[in-house]
């Protein structure tokens, strides 16, 4: 089995690295297409704007390599940022165009909400997600850690498998088909994250057989 994490030059690439590693899978960083190519499963992790993400992802021709394989049913994991960029369009900063793999947009938290939601909330799940095998072992309600100020808006509610209050019930994961994506962040979730990983891993696994 062979996990890639996708390096474009914005995320905290190593700490997924090394939650796998604690895990007991193997999972190297890379940016060369090739590599990524021959992938069983492929992590997009990501951490700063949208518009400055896609501009790096298209520059390194990663974009276009991303949606084929996700096209062609290879797993793929979005996480912190990397879930939005899955999505149609952002509007942080401006108007931007996703990879458009997963139906819906990007939008930030309004009102008077402290914005970045940064710690620790929970994880509710949704009828969807309760039966879903990236949510084995992973009981409703469980918490995991945020750091984001904004989140996704998908078209299809049944493509929700996790939701979190603040503000409003927004989607803190979701899925289509072999492509998921969870707004916290796994390597920094303590159990929950290693579970969410040990599944990512299992659905991979399970794949390529």
């Amino acid at each position: 089995m062979h996990i890639a994490i996708i390096d474009y030059g914005m995320g905290n690439l190593r700490n997924v690295q090394k939650a796998f590693e604690h895990i007991g899978v193997s999972a190297v960083i890379s940016a060369q297409v090739g590599e990524l190519q021959d992938a069983d499963g492929l992590v997009l992790p990501g951490v700063g704007a949208f518009g400055d993400a896609m501009h790096n992802l298209r520059t390194a021709g990663l974009a276009d390599l991303i949606c084929e394989q996700a096209g062609a049913g290879v797993p793929l994991l979005g996480i912190c940022l990397g879930l939005q960029l899955l999505f149609e369009k952002s509007e942080e900063m401006g108007q931007h165009e996703g990879l458009g793999i997963l139906p819906g947009r990007v939008v930030r938290f309004e009102g008077e909400l402290k914005v970045p939601h940064i710690g620790w909330n929970q994880l509710d799940l949704t009828p969807h997600g309760a039966t879903h095998p990236l949510l084995r072992g992973i009981n409703d309600h469980s918490y995991a850690y945020f750091v984001h100020s904004y989140y996704v808006v998908p078209a299809q509610a049944d493509r929700i498998l996790t939701t979190t209050a603040y503000g409003v019930d927004f989607a803190s994961m979701a899925g289509l088909d072999d492509v998921f994506g969870a707004q916290f962040h796994p390597e920094k979730s303590q159990e929950v994250g290693l579970q969410l990983l040990r599944n990512f891993a299992g659905v991979v696994e399970r794949k390529g057989r």
